[in-house]
């Protein structure tokens, strides 16, 4: 049995892709007023908003650094650095990609990590987690 695994889903929303895109660069520490229920804060640790390099999140929760930004393609690349989370994971990247389809975006998300052990269930709460913030993010945009 495979410790590695990848993810992915995609969702269709409405609202502007570039602002969802910039939300998630820029602005990570609004997302706990878009989506309460699932996001407590974010904090950032060191760099600047929206960098490669920036470290957010809180230690007892997730801990992230930005891996990652393409601007061409809409994309951040997250990666795991500390965190509740690393107890089960040896590595957890997730990547969050937004893609115009005329009216309306596409927002894939890509979940790479590598389990600690075979006991360890696949991430795919994390993923249901990653697509009900986006569906919150778009109910706030839409508003």
């Amino acid at each position: 049995m495979s410790l590695a695994g990848k993810l992915v889903n995609q969702i269709e929303i409405k609202s502007d892709g570039d602002v969802f895109h910039e939300i998630f660069r820029y602005r990570p520490h609004d997302i706990s007023t878009m989506s309460p229920s699932n996001v407590q804060g974010c904090d950032l640790h060191g760099g600047d908003w929206g960098t490669v390099g920036s470290v957010n999140g809180k230690e007892k929760v997730a801990k992230v650094v930005i891996e990652a930004i393409d601007e061409a393609k809409k994309s951040i690349t997250f990666k795991m650095i500390e965190g509740d989370l690393m107890e089960f994971y040896k590595t957890f990247i997730a990547t969050v990609h937004v893609e115009a389809l005329g009216q309306s975006c596409l927002v894939a998300w890509t979940i790479e990590y590598e389990k600690r052990s075979e006991n360890v269930p696949d991430p795919n709460t994390l993923m249901e987690l990653a697509l009900n913030i986006t569906k919150d993010i778009e109910t706030h945009q839409l508003k």
